[in-house]
């Protein structure tokens, strides 16, 4: 539909009304898609608007805390009757700001109520909300503000707004900049206040038109690839998108209305956390607590065990870290501790194992080893309410689940991307297996395309989930989505005969030798951390070469300040040089080492995972450790901590190249 069209008179029965179409895909942001609605079941689902999920949480629970964030040490909340309020109070600003139908605002910042009102707001006044990542440079901030034809752009702070006010005359669509942390030192900058105060004053009736063009197979919200395959790509999602897929999964996981409660920490601008902290949260009724901004450095620990949250999604490495602390906090305590830890970690893998064969009956010493240890490691972590533990964005470690797993903590994986606004399958308390993604949930439909004696191929999805399309990009939504409606992922996987679904590498990552043998390097990658505990990243190579060579960093301390990886090694990754005779504090001390035991201990692992390959081609002939490990701050990881392969090509050419010399 062109923006004409939108002030047609037919179209006056928003924001739940549907424009015809026929199309199941578009790459135009005025367009409009035919729903994949079914007959029964969850597919069946009446539409509705994200405008209408919002107010029909208002009038559910009206008096339930929406969400609450601390400030100078005080938690402040927001009722749903309220957050409601507030979010027809900024619409209206954002209206008399001059914002267009099918215009973008942009919001940058950490997570907090301004952004979650800000990206709701935008979708009331007939805009489209666009969430930019903290880390984006100037550069990629104005990709996205000149792909959305932003007219408001929010900013956190001052730091966000510098890089604004750089690329600000490359923004002819841009008008109005918004800061709503602190007051703005700068000239034409308007604060939180001034927006509030300016949306009070405006009267209903022009909200109320634009409530009324709003069309639920229209886009609503535009989600930025984060560029680890290259230029971002604006993804974008229809209100039905957002709101069927908060439905169905609320109801597949179970959660509780009034009773859940999840901390919000992980990039808003990414649709993993817009899905679970908005959508998800706001259909259950629940309480989403914001994080500070230092959460994923060293706060969330403290946040974790004051909020005690029902559900708990984090990316790897947040899995990662706190499996590392408690084991070195379990390392620190006497042998007798260390011995009761160890053997009722045994009965709760025993309980997992069995639980994964759906076998519900706990070995027989499962109380004691739950009273004793269980209870107070999640209480320790701030986890003993929580029913829901979450893996997403990127592959774990088995090592890492089947810690937690032995603690009777159910870490599950979820499989998903933006173009399936957000999960696709997932891992549940009762149906899960370690290293898939967990089952399709009713609605949602998996398969795997293959000719693979095997079965890996790549893996096709479909539902009411889907992306619309690409903004402006009409040859990649055609690519991406044929015309039966399945979405190409690119991803290569495999669903086994209980239909759980493994994803083992990504088609575009595919390393094709030199012989024409074609691997998948994540599980390589994978075994190769599995044998060498010191190692944090590592990256195949091989494309196009003779043989495969490997990139590794070590695990270090985290600067808290800028997130950047320090040199020191971290406690156990001393330890584990010690254990092979090597007294290193450092990497350059690694680095610097002429200890034939370093160099041994590497080789052996390396030689471990070879084992396992199933052809020499897979084996790893050469290996090299990096000066520093791979960070977001180092670019080599994108926002979510997805490997960003071309970066770490370019960046370590000289490495690679000795390699092959």
């Amino acid at each position: 539909m062109s923006e004409s069209a939108y002030h047609q008179p037919e179209f006056l029965n928003g924001p739940d009304q549907l424009i015809p179409s026929d199309n199941l895909k578009t790459w135009e942001l005025t367009g409009s898609v035919k729903l994949r609605i079914g007959d029964e079941g969850v597919l069946a689902r009446t539409p509705i608007s994200v405008p209408s999920f919002l107010i029909r949480s208002a009038e559910k629970y009206p008096l339930v805390t929406a969400m609450a964030v601390k400030r100078n040490g005080v938690w402040r909340e927001t009722t749903y009757k309220d957050y409601y309020e507030q979010v027809r109070t900024v619409a209206k600003a954002f209206i008399k700001l001059g914002l267009k139908p099918f215009h973008g605002v942009c919001i940058h910042g950490f997570n907090s109520p301004e952004w979650f009102i800000s990206n709701l707001a935008a979708i009331f006044a007939g805009g489209v909300s666009v969430g930019v990542y903290t880390t984006n440079s100037p550069e990629a901030c104005a990709h996205c503000a000149q792909t959305s034809k932003a007219q408001i752009y929010v900013v956190e702070d001052q730091k966000q707004l510098e890089k604004i006010l750089r690329i600000r005359e490359d923004l002819p669509f841009l008008h109005t900049v918004i800061q709503y942390s602190g007051k703005p030192t700068v000239k034409g900058i308007l604060s939180w206040d001034e927006v509030m105060k300016l949306g009070r004053q405006q009267p209903d009736t022009e909200l109320e038109e634009k409530l009324r063009r709003i069309a639920i197979n229209q886009c609503c919200t535009l989600i930025f690839s984060s560029g680890t395959t290259g230029p971002p790509k604006g993804v974008m999602l229809s209100h039905d998108n957002l709101t069927w897929t908060a439905h169905a999964n609320s109801v597949n996981i179970d959660l509780v209305p009034e009773k859940e409660s999840i901390i919000s920490f992980l990039p808003l601008s990414h649709i993993a956390a817009q899905m679970a902290d908005i959508y998800i949260c706001m259909y259950a009724g629940g309480t989403c607590y914001f994080a500070q901004p230092d959460a994923l450095k060293e706060s969330l620990g403290a946040t974790l065990k004051e909020v005690r949250p029902t559900v708990m999604i984090g990316v790897p490495r947040v899995w990662e870290k706190i499996y590392e602390k408690m084991t070195e906090a379990v390392q620190n305590t006497v042998i007798v501790k260390r011995l009761i830890i160890s053997w009722a970690r045994s009965i709760g893998l025993a309980a997992h194992e069995r639980r994964q064969l759906q076998n519900f009956r706990k070995p027989l010493c499962f109380p004691i080893a739950n009273a004793i240890v269980f209870k107070k490691a999640k209480s320790a972590l701030g986890l003993d309410r929580c029913n829901v533990f979450i893996s997403a964005a990127a592959p774990i470690s088995p090592d890492v689940v089947n810690y937690f797993h032995s603690l009777d903590i159910t870490l599950t994986e979820v499989y998903g991307m933006s173009e399936s606004s957000g999960p696709h399958t997932i891992g549940l308390l009762n149906a899960f297996k370690t290293g898939s993604c967990g089952l399709t949930p009713p609605g949602f439909s998996t398969r795997v395309f293959t000719d693979d004696e095997d079965g890996y191929g790549e893996v096709y999805l479909t539902g009411r989930n889907i992306t619309m399309g690409y903004l402006n990009m009409r040859k990649e939504t055609n690519e991406a989505i044929d015309d039966e409606g399945w979405l190409h992922t690119g991803d290569i996987g495999r669903v086994d005969e209980h239909n759980f679904l493994y994803i083992t590498g990504r088609l575009k990552e595919i390393i094709i030798t030199a012989g024409g043998e074609n691997i998948a390097p994540e599980p390589i990658e994978a075994k190769v951390k599995a044998e060498l505990p010191c190692i944090s990243q590592c990256m195949l190579i091989g494309d196009k070469r003779k043989f495969l060579s490997i990139l590794l960093t070590l695990k270090t301390d985290i600067d808290a300040e800028n997130g950047e990886p320090l040199d020191t090694l971290t406690p156990l990754t001393q330890e584990w040089f010690r254990n092979i005779g090597a007294q290193v504090q450092t990497v350059q001390q690694v680095l610097m080492s002429s200890s034939e035991n370093v160099t041994r201990a590497i080789y052996e692992g390396i030689e471990r995972a070879n084992k396992l390959a199933i052809s020499n081609a897979q084996r790893i002939r050469k290996w090299a450790i990096l000066p520093k490990d791979f960070s977001q701050r180092g670019d080599e990881l994108g926002p979510t901590s997805k490997l960003k392969r071309h970066i770490v090509l370019q960046k370590y050419s000289d490495v690679i190249e000795k390699f092959y010399e």
